[in-house]
C-alpha cells in the first residue's frame, strides 16, 4: 500500500473522491491521509492547481462492521480534515475573500430521495424516531426524508407474523425434514402471495407499466434455508426467480448430482454416490425403485444393477457409457457429455430444479476447466481438488432480467426496486450468525490484543465490558441493516416474517430487537389497521391501474424437431500427418541388432549429417572440415575410422553424377507437406532437393546394403520415395518429379521415378 500512495503522490494527485466512506476501514483510511497531506500544505492557488477532496457517506447506512469498518472513523476524519481545512483557510490573510472559501471545508447533506416515494420515507422517519438516531450511533438526530417525486403515491405494509398449527398428521419426512414445517408453510404461502402480485400486475408508479417478476425484491438477512425455500417455493408456483445472490458451488443439488456421477465413475462400487445418482434428475428413479434393486441384494449396488441389466435397461445403459468413457476424457468433457449428449442433464436438471441451476453448473464447468490448465486432467484428481476448495457464485445482483430476486440486505446496498418484501423481519438478531470464538481488547495507544471468547461462567472484566460493548455496536449495526432494507423500495414495501413458536406465559413470542415488532411500533402512529394478512397499511396517493387479466390458454406440448434429437455427427477433422517412413508395414521379421549392426547405424548417422553440412563448403576445406566435425562434434577418437568416412563422404560430393545433387541451388534437410487428393496429409523432411525451373529431383540417403539390383530394393522405401512424390507433385504442380535413392556404401544412385 506504501508504495501505491508513493506512486500517485510522485503523480501529484488532485482530486480524491471516497465513495461509502462510513464503510471505509483503518487501513485505507490511513492511505487516504497520506493521498491529502499535500493539499493541507503550499498554496495550490498560487500553483494553479484546483484540488478537492469529496467524502460521500450515509452513517445510516453503515453495515459491514463484519470487515472491520467503524463508521466513527468516518466522523474522526470528517473533523481532522474540517480543522485542518480550517487552519490553512484562516492562516493567511494575504488571500480575498474567494480564496480562502475555495479552502473551506462544506458539510453538505442530500435531504431529497430519488429513489423511494414519500409513504416509504414517512415509515423510516417513524422508525427512527421511536428506536431513537443513537440506537444507530448517529451523533444527532438525521433530517426528515422527503422524496424528489412527492406527488408519487406508495404504500407500506406490514404482515401478520405467519403462523401455523403443527398437527400429528403433517409428515417430517422427505428432503426438507431439517427446516421447520412453519418455515416451509410460510415460504409456500409468501410465494403464493408473490405470484398473486405479478398476476394482478398493477401499474407502477416509478416505472409506468406493469408489474413483473423482474420488479419484486425479496431480502433476507442471510443466506439460510429460508432463502433456498422461498426459491424453491416461487419456482414450484411457476415464477420466475433468480435464485440466491451467492452460494457455495458444493451446496446446489444440481452440482451434488454431477459431482455423484463423477464419483460413480472413479468408484463404481461406491454405493451412496451410485444411490444418489439414480434418484438425482440424471437418472431420474423414484425411491420406490431404487429400494426395489437395494433391498435385500448380496453384493455392491453396481453389480446388482448389472445382473439385473434387464429390469433396467436405460439406467444400466446410461451408466455403463459413463464408465467406458471415465478413463479415456478429461473432467470437462465429461461432465459436457453428461449435460448435453443423450443422457441430456442439463434438460434434466434445469426441469428438476429451474433456471436458477445456469450458474451453478457453469461454474462448475469453469472449475472443470480451471483444474485441466493447472493438473493432470483426469476424474480422480478432479474429484480429490473440488472437494478441498470452497467456490463462492456471485450473481450480478444488477443484471437486468425479469426474474425475482432473492438476496440478502448486503448484497441488496445500492440497489433499489419497485416492491421490497423483507421476508424475514422476525428473526432474533442475537441468533443469526455464529458467535466468535476470538475477542479483541483495548491495551492502550490504540492497540488491540485478540484473545479466546471466555465462556458466559468466565465472563469478568475486563472481557465482561469488552462483550457488552461488541454486543451494543452489532445492535446498533442491526438497526442500520433496518434502514438500508427498507429505502430499497421505490414504491411498495412489505415487511413480514415467521412467528415464533408460542410462550409458555402467552406473551409476544417475537424477539424484542425483531425488526417486524420496531415496524409495527412505528407504524402504529400512523398506519391503518389492515384486512385478512395485513396487520397495518400506510399509504397515499392513487396507485396505478391493474392490467386486465387474461385467460391464459393452455399451451400445448412444443414439438420439437428430428433433428434436435438427432446425435450431432462426428466433427470433420484434418488426419494427422503421416511421415512417408512410416506409411509402408514392417512386417518383415528381423533378429535383434548386433553390436556391429549399431556401429554401422551410427557410421551412417554421421556419413548424413556430413552430406548435410559439407556442400556449403569449398571443396578443397572439405577433408579437414570433416575430420574436424567427426573428431570435436562426433567424438570419432580413431584416426583411420575418422579417414574412411571423410574419404566416402568426400568422395560422393566430388562425383560429377551427383554435383547438381549438393550444388547451389539445391536443399538439404528440407521440410515438406502437402494433402493428397485421398485425404491423406504427408509431412516429413528429405535428404536433398533440388528445385529446377521444368524438374524437381528429391533424393534419400541409405546407408545400409547396397542393392543388386533395383528389384531388391526393399518396399519400405519405395513407398518413402513414392510419398515424397505425390507430396511434391501437389506442392510444384506441372513440373516433373525425379525421386532417387543414393546408396553412400556404393555409392549408387538409383532412380526410381525418373
Amino acid at each position: 500500500m506504501g508504495d501505491w500512495v508513493r506512486y500517485k503522490l510522485d503523480r501529484q494527485v488532485d482530486h480524491v473522491l471516497v465513495d461509502e466512506a462510513q464503510d471505509t476501514n483503518a487501513a485505507q483510511w490511513e492511505i487516504i491521509g497520506h493521498l491529502v497531506d499535500e493539499f493541507f500544505s503550499g498554496s495550490s492557488e498560487i500553483e494553479e492547481r484546483h484540488r478537492t477532496l469529496f467524502m460521500v457517506g450515509d452513517l445510516k447506512q453503515a453495515i459491514y462492521g463484519f470487515q472491520g469498518t467503524n463508521p466513527r472513523r468516518f466522523e474522526q476524519a470528517r473533523r481532522d480534515f474540517r480543522e485542518r481545512a480550517e487552519e490553512l483557510s484562516g492562516g493567511d490573510d494575504s488571500f480575498d475573500l474567494f480564496r480562502r472559501r475555495a479552502r473551506e471545508f462544506r458539510d453538505l447533506s442530500i435531504g431529497a430521495s430519488f429513489r423511494s416515494a414519500q409513504p416509504v420515507l414517512d415509515v423510516v422517519d417513524a422508525v427512527i424516531g421511536k428506536l431513537g438516531h443513537e440506537a444507530l450511533a448517529i451523533a444527532e438526530p438525521p433530517p426528515p426524508h422527503r422524496a424528489h417525486h412527492r406527488e408519487r403515491p406508495g404504500e407500506v405494509e406490514l404482515w401478520q407474523p405467519f403462523s401455523v398449527e403443527e398437527s400429528p398428521d403433517d409428515s417430517d419426512e422427505g428432503e426438507e425434514r431439517w427446516v421447520s414445517l412453519r418455515d416451509r408453510y410460510y415460504a409456500r404461502e409468501l410465494a403464493d402471495r408473490i405470484k398473486r402480485m405479478i398476476e394482478d400486475a398493477p401499474i407502477l408508479a416509478s416505472t409506468g407499466r406493469p408489474l413483473s417478476a423482474g420488479d419484486i425484491l425479496v431480502l433476507v438477512r442471510s443466506r439460510g434455508e429460508l432463502a433456498s425455500l422461498i426459491v424453491a417455493r416461487l419456482f414450484a408456483a411457476g415464477v420466475r426467480v433468480a435464485g440466491v445472490d451467492r452460494l457455495h458451488l458444493h451446496e446446489p443439488l444440481a452440482v451434488q448430482d454431477l459431482m455423484a456421477a463423477i464419483k460413480f465413475a472413479v468408484q463404481p462400487n461406491d454405493d451412496l454416490s451410485l444411490a444418489c445418482l439414480l434418484v438425482s434428475p440424471l437418472i431420474g428413479w423414484a425411491q420406490d425403485q431404487l429400494r426395489e434393486l437395494a433391498y435385500d441384494r448380496k453384493g455392491s449396488l453396481w453389480r446388482e444393477l448389472r445382473q439385473r441389466a434387464a429390469d433396467f435397461p436405460e439406467a444400466h445403459e446410461a451408466l455403463s457409457s459413463l464408465l467406458r468413457i471415465a478413463d479415456f476424457t478429461t473432467p470437462s468433457r465429461f461432465l459436457e457429455t453428461i449435460l448435453s449428449g443423450p443422457m441430456e442433464g442439463r434438460r434434466m436438471l434445469y426441469g428438476r430444479l429451474g433456471t436458477e441451476a445456469r450458474d451453478a453448473i457453469d461454474e462448475l464447468m469453469n472449475s472443470a476447466l480451471e483444474f485441466e490448465r493447472n493438473e493432470i486432467a483426469s476424474l480422480d484428481r478432479f474429484l480429490a481438488w473440488f472437494s478441498r476448495g470452497t467456490v463462492d457464485v456471485q450473481r450480478d445482483p444488477a443484471q437486468a432480467a425479469d426474474e425475482v430476486r432473492v438476496m440478502t440486505v448486503h448484497g441488496a446496498k445500492g440497489l433499489e426496486a419497485p416492491v421490497v418484501i423483507l421476508a424475514d423481519a422476525t428473526a432474533d438478531p442475537a441468533r443469526l450468525g455464529r458467535t466468535p470464538i476470538a475477542l479483541e481488547l483495548d491495551v492502550g495507544a490504540a492497540e488491540r490484543v485478540p484473545l479466546l471468547r471466555p465462556r458466559k461462567a468466565e465472563r469478568d472484566a475486563p472481557f465482561e465490558n469488552a462483550i457488552v460493548a461488541q454486543e451494543k455496536r452489532d445492535l446498533e449495526e442491526h438497526w442500520r441493516l433496518l434502514y438500508v432494507a427498507l429505502t430499497r423500495a421505490a414504491d411498495r414495501l412489505i415487511v413480514s416474517g415467521v412467528m415464533p413458536k408460542a410462550k409458555k406465559d402467552g406473551s409476544d413470542p417475537r424477539p424484542p430487537n425483531c425488526w417486524h415488532k420496531a415496524v409495527e411500533q412505528a407504524m402504529e402512529s400512523i398506519a391503518d389497521s389492515g384486512e385478512g394478512h395485513v396487520l397495518l397499511r400506510y399509504a397515499y396517493g392513487e396507485g396505478g391501474p391493474r392490467k386486465p387479466r387474461k385467460e391464459r390458454e393452455a399451451a400445448g406440448a412444443a414439438a420439437v424437431p428430428r433433428w434436435a434429437l438427432t446425435p450431432a455427427p462426428r466433427e470433420a477433422r484434418p488426419p494427422r500427418p503421416l511421415a512417408p517412413s512410416a506409411i509402408a508395414v514392417d512386417n518383415e521379421a528381423a533378429p535383434p541388432p548386433s553390436e556391429a549392426m549399431w556401429a554401422a547405424a551410427l557410421r551412417g548417422t554421421w556419413i548424413h549429417q556430413l552430406l548435410e553440412r559439407l556442400p556449403a563448403v569449398s571443396p578443397d576445406a572439405r577433408p579437414a572440415a570433416a575430420d574436424r566435425w567427426l573428431e570435436r562434434s562426433a567424438g570419432v577418437a580413431e584416426a583411420a575410422a575418422r579417414q574412411e568416412i571423410v574419404e566416402q563422404v568426400c568422395g560422393i560430393l566430388a562425383d560429377n553424377r551427383f554435383s547438381g545433387l549438393f550444388g547451389l541451388n539445391s536443399l538439404g534437410e528440407a521440410p515438406l507437406a502437402a494433402t493428397l487428393p485421398d485425404g491423406r496429409v504427408i509431412a516429413g523432411t528429405v535428404d536433398r532437393l533440388l528445385v529446377e525451373p521444368d524438374r524437381i529431383s528429391v533424393i534419400d540417403f541409405k546407408t545400409g546394403k547396397v542393392p543388386a539390383s533395383d528389384v531388391d530394393i526393399p518396399n519400405a522405401h519405395r513407398a518413402q520415395m513414392a510419398a515424397y512424390a505425390e507430396a511434391l507433385q501437389v506442392i510444384f504442380p506441372g513440373r516433373r518429379v525425379s525421386a532417387s535413392l543414393l546408396y553412400t556404401a556404393g555409392p549408387k544412385l538409383i532412380e526410381l521415378l525418373p
